[in-house]
């Protein structure tokens, strides 16, 4: 078409030109002079670089058998990933990111709703253990009625160190997983026996009462009340709460209050020996308390 003179003016004018005017593409006007015998090049959208260790199909199925091979539910890729590292699988999470989107495996996930400043911009995490404990409370149905379930975690494990359900969630029942926490760790109770030990709790009624005050300040614990309206306070304990719920509570139903508080027990056991911390480097609450133990006695 540049070749091409105008039968009016005699002269040749370029394709551009010749598009600009007529308000087309140029890749339109070499399509259709191509014709229609010509042959259509079509290109494959596919991932670009190596395949890596295995196919997508293939890790798609190893994923599968991970997520089936866990004994937790709703597990997000990372940890899924740290699972196929552990079985011999080597590929990059991004890559297991994009196979589980791909086959709709992702766990659904809530977003967060803004809201004003943060009371404080400082980290909840210890150096060490026993440093920071976090007690909450959360209730779930039973046959029996409503039960109200009270927490200890460690701030810096993420080992639940006592948990216990009652069917009444009074000031009494709320010191239970302290002094499982205190017997654990402490090996007995007596005035001062834990001593550097700071108790992190809400503003909730158990935790406020003269009674709970008065047995955590003769064991020796701190009392370290979090910020009104800021639970990320207290986000250790709040973050277990919500695993408790996403891996028991919301999964079995529970006739009465004793079979409740025998299931708690049995998850703690699990949870600290089996559920994987990705702040921990994908390794269990109670590993991480064996591993910085024995930093803690090396130095």
């Amino acid at each position: 078409m540049s070749q091409a003179i105008s039968a009016s003016t005699m002269q040749s004018y370029g394709l551009e030109r010749v598009c600009r005017v007529w308000a087309i593409a140029r890749s339109t006007v070499y399509r259709l002079c191509r014709g229609k015998g010509a042959p259509v090049v079509t290109v494959e959208l596919t991932k670009r670089g190596p395949e890596g260790a295995c196919s997508d199909a293939e890790l798609a199925r190893r994923i599968r058998q991970a997520l089936d091979d866990s004994p937790w539910v709703g597990e997000g890729y990372r940890k899924v990933w740290a699972r196929l590292r552990a079985t011999g699988t080597r590929t990059a999470a991004r890559r297991v990111l994009r196979v589980m989107r791909e086959q709709g495996l992702l766990a659904p996930s809530r977003s967060g709703h803004p809201h004003g400043p943060k009371a404080h911009d400082g980290t909840i995490i210890p150096e060490r253990p026993d440093q920071r404990w976090g007690t909450d409370q959360t209730t779930t149905l039973t046959g029996e009625g409503n039960a109200a379930i009270f927490i200890l975690v460690d701030h810096c494990t993420a080992e639940c160190l006592g948990i216990h359900a009652a069917r009444n969630g009074t000031r009494f029942e709320a010191l239970e997983p302290t002094r499982q926490a205190v017997w654990e760790s402490f090996g007995g109770f007596e005035p001062g026996v834990a001593k550097g030990t700071e108790l992190r709790h809400d503003h909730g009624s158990p935790f406020v009462s003269h009674v709970f005050q008065q047995e955590i300040a003769l064991l020796g614990l701190e009392s370290s009340p979090s910020y009104v309206r800021e639970p990320e306070g207290n986000g250790c304990a709040e973050r277990f709460i919500r695993t408790l719920k996403e891996q028991l509570l919301w999964l079995r139903r529970f006739e009465t209050v004793e079979e409740l508080r025998l299931a708690l027990l049995d998850f703690k056991d699990r949870y600290n020996n089996e559920w994987l911390i990705e702040r921990h480097g994908w390794i269990s609450p109670a590993e991480q308390r064996r591993r910085l133990i024995g930093i803690q006695a090396a130095a």
